[in-house]
């Protein structure tokens, strides 16, 4: 376990908010202290502020390098895959930093953390002693051998590592380690409940084929960035091939501190859709949130909301009325096609906005140079191309809240 001197517990709080380049750059001012080791803690602090706020306020917790750092869970989306799962025993095969563990492992009396690196189980043995977490069975051993001999518990969550042998990123579930595939029976007969967390790049179809005893898939995105996939199996899920339609997925979108979107729906049910398609654009418009961009409801999102589609592949929407939907809301200021004396006043008087491309045969950086355009600003702006595969530019101010 790391032991760091007083003058080093020292330094590292009198510098928590310090440029960690600059101290590294400074380390023969400091002879007397553990300069790497601060280095690396302050990093890990200033990094857990935004990522583990609630670790952050704690004086005497132990970051890890930043690799683990950097792979670990946010706060947030521990806190939501904690919510999915609850009861008496609870093992997590891969815990590492120990974010999800702990946060998971509150929903339960008995927690096994299983972690084969041994700087990060003792790591987290102090950390959990820190945390007062006193319901742990801490086991440094690799998680697959621990598989092999545990007894069933309630819940197994497992978080497969997505590099290569040469640290590139993986996102097929079979190219992770351990590969979920070879343990998905298993899994589900040691685990009454099995919570797997992926890339949130995965292909979200090709796991319904891969695995065969998937209940329900959660999209986590925060700040409209994509961040989890995760995959929840019970071994009474529905047998071989007839999972892929009916598995519930639920896209949850954390946006700041505003209530949580969530939208559920199963493919099923999307299959059997009718989607409107339109070629005016109404007073209001709509770009669905990253995470149910990546699951791709396209036609209940234009059902459930009463909103129409601007073409299949653009993934913007229009109305009239203005509805509460789940991802980013425009009041519409003024619409123009590339005409060169439409397009010039519908720049007039603009020198900078937020530029969005859906379904527009350019990049952002192109569009930006040809209309001459600085980035930022209270202006949006969202090229795309209609049903009728007309060309159009949309000038929109973003709308939070629809009490107008």
């Amino acid at each position: 376990m790391i032991e760091l001197s007083p003058k080093t517990v020292k330094f590292i709080s009198e510098h928590r908010n310090d440029d960690i380049r600059v101290l590294a750059l400074k380390a023969k001012s400091y002879p007397d202290i553990d300069i790497n080791e601060a280095v690396k803690q302050i990093s890990g602090r200033q990094i857990a502020e935004k990522k583990i706020p609630s670790w952050a306020e704690q004086e005497n917790i132990i970051y890890p390098k930043h690799l683990s750092m950097e792979q670990c869970s946010s706060e947030i989306t521990a806190r939501y895959k904690a919510s999915l799962v609850s009861g008496e025993t609870f093992a997590d095969l891969t815990a590492g930093f120990g974010v999800d563990f702990y946060f998971i492992s509150r929903q339960f009396n008995h927690a096994y953390y299983v972690e084969r690196q041994e700087e990060l189980c003792e790591i987290a043995k102090h950390n959990f002693k820190v945390l007062g977490a006193n319901h742990i069975e801490f086991c440094n051993t690799d998680g697959v051998d621990f598989l092999d001999h545990m007894n069933t518990v309630d819940c197994i969550f497992i978080d497969p590592a997505r590099r290569d042998s040469n640290g590139g990123k993986t996102v097929a579930i079979s190219d992770c380690e351990p590969d979920i595939c070879k343990l998905e029976r298993k899994l589900v007969e040691k685990g009454r409940t099995v919570l797997i967390k992926l890339s949130p790049m995965l292909d979200i179809h090709n796991a319904l084929k891969e695995l065969t005893h998937i209940s329900d898939i959660h999209i986590v995105s925060v700040n409209n960035e994509c961040k989890e996939l995760v995959i929840r199996m019970t071994k009474h899920s529905e047998p071989e091939n007839s999972i892929a339609d009916k598995a519930e997925i639920c896209c949850k979108q954390f946006v700041n501190n505003a209530t949580p979107q969530e939208f559920r729906f199963t493919y099923s049910e999307e299959k059997n859709t009718e989607i409107r398609y339109t070629d005016t654009i109404g007073e209001y418009l709509y770009e669905p949130g990253a995470a149910i961009l990546k699951a791709g409801p396209f036609k209940l999102l234009s059902a459930r909301y009463g909103v129409d589609k601007l073409h299949p592949n653009s993934h913007l929407y229009t109305s009239n009325k203005a509805v509460d939907f789940p991802g980013r809301r425009f009041k519409v200021i003024e619409i123009s096609t590339f005409g060169k004396k439409e397009l010039k006043a519908f720049l007039k008087d603009l020198e900078k906005a937020n530029i969005t491309i859906r379904n527009f045969p350019c990049s952002v950086d192109e569009l930006r140079k040809k209309l001459k355009l600085k980035e930022g600003g209270d202006t949006y702006i969202f090229a795309t191309t209609l049903n009728n595969g007309n060309k159009v530019l949309i000038k929109c101010r973003s709308v939070k809240s629809f009490i107008s």
